[in-house]
């Protein structure tokens, strides 16, 4: 009998063997319309049956569903919304200091008909490994609300308020888990980019004095209640790979190869048998400037080396960009499709 999409995901995170591979493709900007175009139908989005799956965001974490050039959330922050990136124009925090600084309510963040909504997606969506997830995580959340440039300046030469903010975004979002934890899900997802392409955005010692122990309670948290914990992470973080296997992540999606000491075959030979890479396949690098037949090569190389021995989710670094030429993009969808045994009429 065929595992299930669920099936194949823990046996994959529990590093065990399984083929074909779970694994999961997003489209941002036109890339699925110039799929459809290429391919002369939409049919081919029917085929692909991505194995990891959300249950509905909270879009009170993120930038809600307001429209329009500006908008505030409901953290306070303001951002301008019609570039790509979306830019921070005016953080809610001013000043480094919490005086007069409230968080927005779990009845802000939970309104009246999540919950429902919720389970229905999650019991439409049974055989597949559902996640929930908590919006930016604590490093982003810290410049979400004080700006980028005053947040780096915060933990350099402001650490008591610095290490305050931290604490207070990590009390906050246990609360959210706390009721994200109630639904039939299998995972928390995490998102927090410390990375970018050389290191660690707070530097290894920083972000070991202010992130990693709230992370640690965090998913002891998620632990606790028998969920997986797994995180986005973009950027190189090979400087602290020891410390967020130690802490007890899961998961680690994006693995983006291009950053330094991200190389994915080498993080599997010294890492792979304590925690599951997801991702891998360059956004950066392979997907948009190599060849139809390269990127085939390439997936094929992920789906047998890092595969070996399950720890292993199938899967770009980021979802296919706007500037990925359609003939690659043809070929990522149909080289994971082929992995799977499914092939394009």
């Amino acid at each position: 009998m065929a595992l299930t999409k669920k099936e194949m995901v823990k046996k994959a995170t529990a590093h065990q063997q399984v083929r074909p591979l779970p694994y999961r493709l997003g489209f941002e900007g036109d890339v699925a319309e110039r799929l459809d175009a290429h391919y002369g139908s939409s049919a081919w989005r029917d085929l692909l049956d991505n194995a990891v799956r959300s249950v509905p965001g909270l879009p009170a974490l993120g930038w809600g569903t307001e429209t329009g050039a500006m908008i505030t959330d409901a953290h306070g922050t303001t951002w301008r919304m019609d570039r790509r990136p979306v830019h921070l124009v005016d953080p809610a925090i001013k000043e480094p200091s919490l005086d007069g600084f409230a968080f927005p309510s779990m009845d802000v963040i939970f309104d009246d008909g999540y919950v429902s909504r919720a389970l229905d997606a999650a019991d439409e969506m049974r055989d597949y490994f559902l996640v929930a997830g908590i919006g930016f995580g604590l490093f982003e959340r810290t410049w979400a609300l004080r700006g980028f440039t005053e947040a780096l300046a915060d933990a350099a030469a402001e650490p008591e308020f610095y290490d305050a903010l931290v604490e207070a975004i990590a009390n906050h979002q246990m609360q959210v888990i706390e009721q994200l934890l109630e639904l039939p899900i299998d995972g928390i997802m995490f998102s927090d980019d410390w990375g970018y392409q050389h290191g660690v955005l707070l530097g290894p010692k920083r972000w070991r004095q202010f992130i990693k122990p709230r992370l640690k309670r965090m998913y002891a948290q998620v632990h606790k209640a028998g969920k997986l914990v797994l995180s986005h992470c973009c950027g190189s973080v090979v400087d602290i790979m020891p410390d967020i296997i130690e802490i007890g992540l899961d998961v680690i999606e994006s693995v983006q190869p291009e950053a330094r000491g991200m190389n994915p075959y080498e993080l599997k030979h010294q890492y792979g048998q304590d925690i599951t890479f997801w991702g891998g396949l360059g956004s950066q690098s392979t997907i948009p400037h190599g060849t139809p037949q390269e990127i085939k090569d390439e997936v094929a190389r992920l789906c047998l080396e890092m595969g070996k021995g399950g720890g292993y989710i199938l899967g770009p670094a980021k979802g296919l960009q706007p500037e990925t030429p359609t003939d690659n993009a043809a070929a990522v969808v149909e080289s994971f499709l082929a992995q799977a045994g499914v092939g394009l009429a």
